[in-house]
């Protein structure tokens, strides 16, 4: 009891600020019930095969990935030291000496002659630290929770894998797509143009009319030059997550993507507890934390024990003889008094580090329920989006058709014609852009909370 009552040592509490509450993440979306997406595998959110496959491959191949996987091992050596540190150190030791005193010298005055002398030793040592303050508990736990840190931060490197790939992967999914409305584009425009120039050479237009809808067909050729170099730019990103070289990407359209509206929304309260990253900032604080119990336990004494034996004997013949036989036991307690100030200074710093461990555990719970809050947001605005869209290229569309009937017709002039046709190529392109954001929004999403480490 006397012992136990001196314990110094502190235990960690979660610090009570920090728990998140429904306000946190400033939306109405948020479901009453377990069910988490975060808890869900990647390969049941991401319901494309060749996305899924990619994602498998990315996690065994990627470079980011390997080296967490190493970091992992050193920080579970540095846990397996802890733990033996509880244990006595033990050295064994095997010497011999060799000596010619001088007879002038403290350790040959009282030799008549100058003698050579040889000594022969086996021993070994033990010494051990009784652990009263709880230094060696904390610096344990301390080393235990820096494992469990690097296992964190190990899965989130492999969620925003899974979310970069994603991301990569719908883009190239767009890309293929505006790229095949702008292909269809620029052959109606290579037929209008053909058009134009019958319609000059009845009268009904000008070579001004020609000329501007030569030059929109020269546009969307450039834009389709653009696209496709984007694709190839994109294609050769997504192989460096893969951990492969570049080379062409095989994939499905984005016509075919699935996503699951009911749990983009339905993301319980208790969600962050599934981010690595902030569990990983926690391990952070309890880290600091203590190592702070460590530092204050300096400024008590430390009681130690050494003991050691074996065999000693100026002659090798006598050596493993009973009379060469030596043992001894010491305890100490040292206590500090004066050190040029190192333990205070150690345990000031020890303090300072914890309150920037605390900062940066409440920075990414804050950064966290913004994350949340932000992909809710641009989730639910983009798929209200793409129907208004989708109605903005209806209508474009059915005025270009009605320019161009009413141009044959002599109704019209050929800018009503070109500002329709522009007007619809746009709205179409602006269609694809709004999927995309809305699938790239999913997948932040489902990172921010938590989701594709498992």
């Amino acid at each position: 009891m006397g012992l136990q009552s001196c314990f110094v040592a502190k235990n960690y509490v979660r610090p009570v600020k920090e728990v998140v509450e429904v306000q946190s993440f400033r939306t109405d979306k948020l479901s009453q019930d377990s069910l988490s997406m975060a808890n869900l595998s990647w390969r049941t959110v991401f319901k494309d095969e060749q996305l899924t496959k990619y994602i498998d491959q990315a996690l065994n191949n990627n470079m980011d990935i390997r080296i967490a996987i190493q970091n992992v091992g050193a920080a579970e050596s540095y846990v397996k030291q802890g733990k033996a540190s509880f244990l006595p150190y033990v050295n064994g030791s095997v010497s011999y000496s060799y000596l010619n005193p001088s007879l002038n010298s403290s350790s040959g005055i009282n030799l008549e002659e100058r003698k050579e002398l040889n000594q022969y030793d086996i021993s070994a040592s033990l010494s051990w630290e009784a652990d009263i303050w709880g230094k060696l508990r904390s610096n344990y736990r301390a080393a235990n929770t820096t494992y469990l840190q690097s296992i964190s931060v190990h899965q989130a490197v492999k969620s925003r894998l899974v979310q970069s790939l994603a991301s990569t992967y719908y883009q190239l999914l767009a890309l293929d797509e505006q790229y095949r409305i702008t292909s269809e584009t620029v052959g109606l425009r290579t037929s209008g143009l053909e058009t134009m120039k019958a319609l000059k050479e009845s009268g009904q237009v000008t070579e001004v009319a020609v000329q501007q809808s030569e030059a929109q067909l020269l546009n969307a050729q450039a834009l389709l030059l653009d696209i496709e170099n984007g694709i190839k730019l994109y294609e050769n990103a997504f192989c460096i997550l893969l951990g492969d070289f570049p080379h062409a990407v095989s994939r499905s359209t984005i016509e075919v993507q699935e996503v699951d509206s009911v749990f983009a929304v339905g993301v319980p309260v208790q969600l962050l507890s599934n981010r690595p990253d902030i569990m990983s900032a926690e391990y952070g604080l309890i880290n600091a934390f203590e190592l702070t119990n460590a530092a204050r336990s300096n400024f008590y004494p430390a009681l130690r024990l050494t003991a050691a034996g074996g065999l000693q004997s100026l002659e090798f013949s006598d050596l493993f003889n009973a009379n060469s036989l030596f043992a001894s036991l010491v305890g100490s307690l040292t206590q500090p008094i004066f050190n040029g100030r190192q333990i205070r200074t150690q345990y000031e710093v020890r303090k300072a580090q914890q309150e920037v461990a605390m900062l940066n555990y409440r920075k990414a719970v804050i950064s966290a329920s913004r994350e949340v809050s932000d992909a809710l947001y641009t989730f639910t605005t983009n798929t209200r989006k793409i129907k208004l869209k989708q109605q903005e290229y209806a209508a474009y569309s059915k005025a270009t058709q009605d320019s161009e009937d009413l141009l044959v017709n002599g109704y019209a002039n050929y800018l009503e014609v070109l500002t329709a046709q522009q007007n619809a190529l746009n709205a179409q392109l602006s269609i694809v852009s709004t999927e995309l954001a809305r699938l790239q929004s999913f997948v932040q999403l489902y990172t921010a909370v938590g989701g594709g480490w498992r």
